[in-house]
């Protein structure tokens, strides 16, 4: 088993995605941390079941749109042959839909391949702490659909949000990026994302297991 520079063992990750190319690039990201390694590619996402199976990796990374399975579908089944195998999703489409789809089929995060450089090892990292790993749009969707239901009376959580966080919310929902919302409100990036943190822990979005009842019961996903 390789182990990372500190002595603990690396991650084993099962890559999937339809083209080579995206394989290699993503590999290149993930094998130059010290604390992940890929230890298999697969081309489908039945490909993808067969060598899970037989690698037994810690993490999954699986392209959402692929041939004979589509890695939503891959999910689904590792998810239950598998339980104890963590999920992320690769797409190329910012669809808060296939979001709530992929946290359905038991992936505990959702990377956009056009900021896989910045976001993958994150992600990684999150889902093997058992966190979500939520995309910027994923937050905004969530927060959006919060701020419905408060308008429109919903049952929201009893922990009332401070003015400040409100306003955070309201910027957010609007789409403005924490850079964006720190220069607006004069505050520093950390504290725009400190607020944002605590926002989802007060809507009780803490673990993937709680963003997916949240999802059920605001009907942003089918039971």
């Amino acid at each position: 088993m390789a182990h990372s520079p500190d002595g603990s063992p690396k991650t084993r990750i099962l890559l999937a995605d339809d083209h080579a190319l995206v394989r290699r690039g993503v590999r290149l990201i993930l094998d130059g941390e010290p604390d992940l390694q890929v230890v298999a590619e697969a081309g489908d996402g039945a490909e993808a079941i067969e060598m899970a199976r037989s690698e037994r990796p810690d993490l999954a990374v699986l392209d959402i749109a692929m041939p004979r399975l589509t890695g939503l579908q891959a999910a689904r089944e590792l998810s239950r042959v598998m339980p104890e195998l963590r999920i992320l999703m690769l797409t190329m489409y910012d669809n808060e839909q296939y979001f709530f789809e992929a946290l359905k089929a038991g992936a505990s995060g959702f990377v956009l391949k056009s900021v896989a450089d910045r976001d993958l090892v994150e992600a990684c990292r999150a889902a093997m702490r058992d966190e979500p790993f939520l995309y910027p749009g994923a937050v905004t969707a969530l927060i959006r659909n919060y701020l419905d239901r408060v308008r429109d009376g919903g049952d929201v959580p009893d922990r009332a949000i401070t003015e400040r966080e409100e306003e955070i919310l309201k910027l957010v929902a609007e789409g403005h990026s924490s850079k964006e919302i720190a220069g607006m409100l004069v505050i520093s990036v950390k504290t725009v994302e400190r607020h944002r943190a605590n926002l989802l822990q007060k809507l009780g979005l803490r673990d993937r297991l709680e963003l997916t009842r949240y999802a059920i019961r605001a009907g942003l996903i089918e039971p």
